[in-house]
């Protein structure tokens, strides 16, 4: 089967290796498309993430699904988790599994990811999805579900108000639910026109660049950073009343992120920290099929498996919104 394998920053070949054999409580997967997420272009661009850092050629991926064939789900197209959790832990018995310390993640550390044809996975992790949902819907249910977790953590009240900083498409799916959680006005801030059109079409009242940000005098009850830069997490701030509450979901390039104390202390906020997500993917799935989220759109550009690194260089220079590998 055709695999692609990332041996260092920018450097991704695709080589060919056996099919894997699943063990003892895995199913076969026939991968269908793989999102490109913005932790994967870190591992492209870096060759790590933070404090985790390439030991060997990887497979990157983990916005994915596919066809099983074999075992009790033969036949069925599915969502994968990417996340391999010990269930055993202090964290997992507490019902914290994104924050499990022995989890495995696909295309992370040693844990290859989707770009290849075919994987071996625990068949638990396996979320069956409606027929009519096409692989570019199923491979973002997983950013969907991360979206998710951060409205969670952002204890969003009915008729609350809410900014968004970094309209990817974490962000965009982030807008939407907001909207369905009922917050009463939107903020969205993102410097890329292109994107910030598509956080109009998300449900944004008021679509701002970061220039005019800065000049924004009205505040929200709770802000969400989902771009990974300080300007991002300064804004957020700047954006969120006092005595609110700050998520930050980005992930900085150098493993820092710095923010202005003093006005951080000055508002007494919340800050709140997004690791992954939990298990959102049954939610995910039920907001897809209602057509209460919409994903299709989101979906920019495809690319074949053999054309990983045209897709990756896309991705990095942030043309269009999410771009997918089709691995089958």
């Amino acid at each position: 089967m055709r695999v692609v394998r990332l041996s260092g920053p920018g450097a991704l070949d695709v080589v060919e290796e056996p099919r894997p054999t699943p063990g003892a409580g895995e199913s076969l997967v026939r991968v269908g498309a793989v999102g490109i997420c913005g932790s994967d272009l870190h591992w492209f661009g870096e060759g790590g993430i933070g404090d985790a850092l390439l030991s060997r050629p990887l497979v990157l991926g983990h916005e994915f699904g596919g066809t099983v064939e074999g075992g009790p789900l033969d036949g069925r197209r599915v969502a994968v988790d990417p996340a391999i959790p010990d269930y055993t832990c202090a964290r997992c018995r507490e019902g914290n599994t994104n924050l499990c310390p022995q989890v495995r993640f696909a295309g992370h550390g040693t844990t290859d990811g989707a770009l290849r044809e075919y994987l071996a996975w625990p068949t638990g992790l396996l979320h069956p999805v409606p027929d009519d949902f096409d692989d570019a819907a199923v491979a973002m249910l997983e950013p969907l579900g991360v979206a998710l977790h951060c409205l969670d953590l952002g204890h969003v009240h009915l008729g609350a108000s809410a900014a968004v900083v970094g309209c990817g498409p974490i962000g965009l799916m982030l807008l939407q639910a907001l909207r369905l959680a009922g917050a009463s006005r939107l903020v969205a801030v993102e410097p890329l026109e292109h994107r910030r059109d598509a956080a109009a079409r998300s449900g944004a009242d008021l679509v701002l660049s970061p220039g005019q940000a800065a000049s924004h005098q009205a505040e929200v009850d709770v802000s969400f950073e989902v771009a990974g830069t300080d300007d991002a997490v300064a804004a957020s701030m700047q954006l969120v009343r006092a005595g609110g509450r700050l998520v930050l979901a980005g992930i900085p390039d150098d493993d820092r992120t710095a923010f202005p104390a003093a006005l951080a202390r000055r508002k007494g906020l919340t800050i709140a920290m997004a690791r992954r997500m939990k298990e959102a993917y049954p939610r995910a799935i039920n907001l897809v099929e209602r057509g209460a989220v919409e994903l299709d759109w989101l979906a920019s550009k495809s690319f074949a498996l053999t054309e990983a690194a045209e897709a990756f260089a896309v991705a990095a220079r942030r043309e269009g919104l999410k771009i997918l590998v089709q691995a089958g």
